[in-house]
């Protein structure tokens, strides 16, 4: 494995930087490679069959692009609908995101847990299956919202965001049955910790917040274990499907992503 071999994380935007800053945080030095499906975003609103054939084909041409050591799909939606169609068409390891309903399990004092992600994710069977294995006496409420991710796409491109529109989003989460008795929520979209500030303001009382990006860290961490690595992290490479949109440069600079291409 050479010393600069990347590891590429992909979402349909930006939600996948909010996995790839707790992974920098736990490998500083390690080459990243960034895609973003700009052109297909976004994954919540589409069809099942569309992302289970549009992700596989993707990720093909960005590991024969990139070489990278490791594949995380940085995206729930994507996790939950293609994630083993890509481990059977790459033969690089790949990372998937799934919601943390186990965590949730284990700090919910009401038992009653909610799962806020997008309207693709919230009704899939994996979530389902999440459900009955980790929280079978719970009960567990589930909230799709597309708005939740435009509001994190406008934030990473410095947009002011609007507290009405974060209380509008998720509302119907709490107001449901059992809804008053919600007091841990699952962020089952990797976009939705971008906004933790702002979903803590808007929720009615004080929610424990959980998703997946630390167990994800750890992964890489363990799937990377004695492998070489730089001796400092090159500059990122951010690779979009479409045109990068100029107003995101800030956010990903940030990051130390120096080269912007397109896909």
């Amino acid at each position: 494995m050479h010393a600069d071999a990347p590891v590429l994380f992909f979402d349909s935007g930006v939600g996948g930087l909010s996995v790839a800053d707790k992974a920098m945080a736990a490998l500083p030095t390690m080459p990243m490679v960034y895609a973003a499906d700009a052109a297909g975003f976004p994954y919540g609103t589409k069809g099942e069959a569309e992302i289970a054939a549009r992700v596989p084909a993707l990720l093909g041409r960005l590991v024969e692009r990139y070489r990278p050591r490791l594949v995380v799909i940085a995206c729930n939606t994507a996790s939950t609908i293609a994630l083993a169609h890509v481990r059977s068409a790459l033969d690089v390891p790949v990372v998937g995101t799934v919601p943390a309903i186990k965590p949730a399990a284990l700090v919910s004092q009401s038992r009653v847990i909610g799962v806020l992600g997008t309207d693709a994710t919230v009704r899939q069977p994996y979530v389902d299956r999440l459900a009955a294995e980790f929280a079978a006496d719970y009960t567990v409420l589930r909230h799709g919202s597309a708005a939740l991710v435009e509001l994190a796409e406008a934030k990473l491109r410095g947009a002011p965001i609007d507290p009405a529109a974060m209380r509008d989003a998720i509302a119907p989460l709490f107001a449901g049955p059992d809804g008053a008795r919600i007091d841990a929520v699952v962020l089952a979209c990797t976009h939705f910790p971008l906004l933790a500030g702002e979903l803590a303001a808007a929720a009615p009382r004080p929610i424990q917040w959980l998703d997946g990006s630390d167990g994800i860290a750890r992964r890489i961490a363990s799937l990377t274990d004695g492998q070489a690595w730089t001796d400092q992290r090159p500059a990122g490479v951010a690779v979009f499907t479409g045109a990068f949109p100029e107003a995101l440069h800030p956010a990903f600079a940030a990051r130390g992503f120096e080269k912007f291409e397109t896909l």
